[in-house]
């Protein structure tokens, strides 16, 4: 039996909806699907590497920009001048700030040795009184001014009361003896003495005054005066004009003819005693001048090196050399540390700058280099110095402008710009 027309337009009308469809779904994913880029690669997600593109881009443009190039431009400018003080001309000439070249000039080597300011020893004495005894009296104190010839102290001597004693005697027999001569000379000339007589009476009156000169001998070697209140009385009196600065006796003390009871110092002139290595005994002369300078205040005295010695010591292996000060004012006191400086010999330096143009700025030693429209600090390194100029061994040539006198004001406005650049 075949089958019916209605049947068969069914099957054809099943058949054409399922191919629709299976078109319409391949066409679906078809259009889904698009093809990859140039840039991704094998297993990277494109939105990361189109991210990165377009990091790139707004970089490479910022690069490019104007107004960036224009910026880095101006921060270039502002680091060139960085660090200048600003001054003008005017501000500089009402500073009194003066303007030198460096240049090259000899430098003093400078010889520094330790001293010492000690008595001068040509002017002091230790006084003993030369003779046993007990002090009586002491007029003179520790620290006192005393002038030449003034009684110390009055000493009761037993040995003083015998050596006068020895001199009245002979003094005695001198006026008996000078007596007896011109008597004898008399009865000589009347005819009535034999000449034996008169040559025998002049005998004794030459011995006789011999013994008187030997007795006022023994009393001057002592310091004892002839004539005196009392036959023990023996007065102590200084040898020249100067100061007591050590004094070791009291009121009843038995003292020995050897015993040092005072010192005296004539402190108008000291001596700087300077002790001199062997390594520069022959850098320091007899008459070389030197400058004597204080650690405890601020005083310098100049001095010629009067002696400098010929040993060395065993132990310290230096010697000892000696400048003498005048000591008007009493400023070098014995016992006080110094520095004896002096020129050892001068040397050409390539290039120097003032005393007066070196300043320390943070630490470091710069010196001020005239720049348009103000100084630039410039860090340097220094060698040799003498009392007036510097050697730059590093940070500067020769021929560079740069403040000399009046440099500390240019180094005060650096604090003034740093303070303006805080607030």
């Amino acid at each position: 039996m075949q089958p019916t027309f209605p049947s068969i337009r069914k099957k054809q009308a099943l058949v054409i909806a399922v191919l629709l469809a299976l078109g319409v779904a391949g066409g679906v994913a078809i259009l889904r699907t698009e093809p990859a880029r140039p840039g991704e690669t094998h297993g990277q997600p494109h939105g990361d590497a189109h991210q990165h593109a377009e990091a790139e881009g707004h970089a490479d443009e910022q690069a490019e920009t104007p107004d960036h190039r224009h910026e880095s431009a101006e921060n270039g400018r502002s680091a060139r001048h960085e660090g200048v003080i600003r001054l003008s001309d005017a501000q500089i000439r009402s500073a009194a700030i003066t303007l030198e070249a460096s240049r090259p000039a000899p430098i003093g080597s400078t010889l520094q040795l330790p001293g010492e300011i000690r008595f001068n020893e040509d002017r002091t004495a230790h006084v003993v009184p030369r003779v046993a005894g007990v002090v009586e009296s002491v007029s003179a104190g520790l620290g006192q001014q005393v002038g030449k010839g003034q009684v110390l102290a009055v000493i009761s001597s037993p040995e003083v009361s015998e050596l006068r004693s020895e001199l009245q005697a002979a003094q005695r027999r001198q006026a008996l003896a000078k007596t007896t001569y011109e008597r004898e000379q008399k009865l000589w000339e009347e005819k009535i003495s034999p000449e034996q007589d008169l040559l025998q009476a002049q005998q004794a009156l030459r011995e006789a005054e011999i013994a008187v000169a030997n007795a006022h001998q023994k009393l001057q070697a002592l310091g004892a005066g002839a004539s005196a209140t009392s036959l023990n009385r023996f007065e102590l009196r200084a040898p020249f004009g100067g100061m007591v600065v050590e004094k070791h006796l009291a009121l009843g003390e038995v003292v020995k003819d050897d015993t040092r009871i005072f010192t005296i110092s004539d402190l108008s002139s000291v001596w700087a005693v300077i002790d001199v290595p062997a390594r520069a005994l022959n850098q320091l002369r007899v008459g070389d001048k030197v400058q004597i300078r204080s650690s405890a205040f601020d005083e310098t005295a100049s001095g010629t090196v009067a002696h400098v010695g010929a040993l060395i010591g065993e132990q310290t292996r230096t010697a000892q050399a000696r400048v003498t000060l005048p000591n008007p004012r009493g400023a070098w006191r014995p016992g006080l540390f110094v520095t004896v400086e002096g020129v050892a010999s001068d040397a050409e330096a390539p290039v120097t700058v003032a005393k007066d143009a070196l300043q320390t700025l943070d630490g470091r030693q710069v010196v001020f280099v005239k720049v348009p429209g103000g100084f630039l600090p410039q860090p340097v390194v220094t060698g040799r110095s003498d009392a007036r100029r510097v050697e730059i061994v590093q940070g500067l040539k020769a021929g560079v402008a740069h403040a000399a006198a009046g440099s500390f004001v240019v180094k005060s406005e650096v604090g003034k710009t740093t303070a303006e650049h805080v607030h």
